[in-house]
Order: structure tokens, then sequence, then C-alpha cells
């Protein structure tokens, strides 16, 4: 696993000791929930340390934050922007001393979007803070459009048919995987939330993405929003997942939660997932190192 120093925030790095707070048996504490955002994206609500009570009462023991990257440049409004990242990491930290209260540890991430042409700002964003984790994911086709945004919908239906549409994604996919700046992948079958699908048999796709998970050493996640999109259905369908178990792909489960409620949100459904297409253990991170635990 990657390792990147770091003389930027040193009281964060000082606190990233596990939980203290009251032992609990709880029905989820085998489960840890990365993949949870703040309102310095401008499309999440609800304040970080509500999120480490809504995980406590939820029966989480351990979460992390992964709140959209900034770019080098302005260039969406849906992320934070360059001089907001120390507030962003104080808010983690502010977050981790009420996990400690709660029993919850809280670990520090990003979401990181690839885009060809980054990768020296991926790599200059990997040393700005003490990260667990930094997660990849693809979200642009092109520098102006989003494979997932109702509003780019039409435009990238005109542009691609599905079976185009999908080849270009998992090409980025494969891209972001060889830069060797990430610890796991974000919902990898994410071109499927408005269900534009292929026909026949997407083996082909997922195998793309796998190989190049597995060529970098890097995990993949269950995204549980998918349950609440158009498609209806989590991230990544089943059959990927089982491509990805006998490769041995280390796997997280995320909730991808935009709000407080939302946090471990259907993590049962999604264990469930999870064993029947073979996985028996679930990765955790600190620091950029993984560890592997017990599925149950």
């Amino acid at each position: 696993m990657i390792k990147r120093a770091t003389r930027f925030f040193p009281g964060l790095c000082q606190n990233h000791a596990e939980g203290r707070g009251p032992s609990k048996t709880m029905s989820l504490n085998a489960l840890a929930d990365y993949h949870m955002h703040t309102p310095l994206c401008h499309h999440a609500t609800g304040n970080p340390v509500a999120y480490v009570d809504q995980a406590a009462q939820r029966g989480l023991t351990e979460i992390g934050f992964a709140c959209h990257s900034p770019m080098p440049d302005p260039f969406d409004d849906w992320r934070m922007e360059r001089d907001e990242l120390p507030r962003y990491v104080d808010m983690v930290a502010t977050a981790r001393e009420r996990g400690r209260q709660e029993g919850v540890v809280v670990r520090l991430g990003l979401e990181v979007d690839y885009l060809p042409g980054l990768e020296d700002w991926i790599a200059e964003l990997s040393t700005l803070a003490p990260w667990d984790y930094l997660i990849g994911s693809v979200h642009y086709l092109t520098d102006s459009l989003v494979v997932d945004h109702p509003e780019h919908l039409s435009q990238v239906q005109a542009r691609y048919s599905p079976e185009e549409m999908w080849a270009r994604y998992w090409e980025l996919f494969a891209a972001a995987c060889a830069t060797g700046q990430f610890d796991f992948m974000a919902h990898p079958d994410l071109p499927k939330k408005f269900g534009d699908v292929p026909e026949g048999d997407l083996t082909p796709y997922y195998r793309q993405g796998i190989d190049a998970m597995k060529s970098a050493k890097i995990g993949t996640e269950i995204n549980t929003a998918g349950l609440h999109k158009p498609i209806g259905e989590m991230y990544p369908t089943e059959a990927f997942l089982t491509l990805a178990a006998k490769a041995a792909i280390p796997l997280v489960i995320s909730s991808d939660a935009h709000a407080p409620e939302e946090v471990g949100r259907d993590f049962e459904a999604a264990r469930a997932l999870a064993k029947r297409s073979g996985y028996t253990s679930l990765a955790r991170y600190a620091r950029r190192e993984r560890r592997l635990l017990p599925l149950d």
C-alpha cells in the first residue's frame, strides 16, 4: 500500500487512537462505513458530529469521511474548494473527538475524481493531510460530461450509445487504478444509475475494472446508495462482486451518506450481498494501511 508522509495538520495525526467510548453489543459492529460526505461538497447536509451520532445509534464502531476532493483550479459546484481543505480536516478532527465519546473510530479520507491529466494533482493531494484512505472515483466521461448527473443525462445519451458510454467509463476506471494513488474504488458500475446498460454479457466490462484493481492491489466497495437511485440496486451488481471475490479484490461496504440518517443505510442487505458473492472478509484502513477482518 502507498504510504504518504506529511507534516500538515499535526494535531490530527495525534488523534488516530481507536475509539474509547463505552463497549456496546451491536448488529453492525463488524462493519465500517468509509464513504460519507460533508456540507463542503454543497450537496450534503448535517454536521459531521451528527454522522458520528447516527453511526453509534446504528451500531457501527468505525466510520470515515470521504468528501469530494478539491481540484487544483475551480472546476464544478459539487466539491470543496482547495482553500477549504484545512477546514475539512478540522471538521473530521472534531467528529473524531465525538467518536471517542461514542465508541466510534473516525477515519479521514477523500473521494478523489480521476480525469486524465490530473495525475500530478492527485499525487500532491495525497501528501496534504494524514489520510487513512483515498477513494478513487470516475464521474466525468469528458472534462464536462458527468455520467451520473441528471442534468447531463440527455447530453451523455446523445453522445454515447450504452456500449460506448460503458467502454469509455471502464477505460477511465482502469486508468484511475493504474495511477497507484487510491486505496479502493467507489461505486464501480456507476453508469447503470439511470438504466443505461448494454445488452448482452457485461463480463468484459467488469473484467477490465477487476483486472485493473488487481494489478494495482486496491479494493472496491459495495455502495448501498444505488438502491435509492433510478436503477434501484446497489453498486456494483452481484455478477461483478462474484468475479471480484474470485479475484480476491478487497471489499468495504459504504453508504455514500450525504445526510446523517443515511449512515449505515441498508448495511445488512449489503452484507448479505457480499456473502452471496463469495466474500468472507472486509477491509479496514488506517494511515493508508489495509487489514482484513471477518465479514461476520
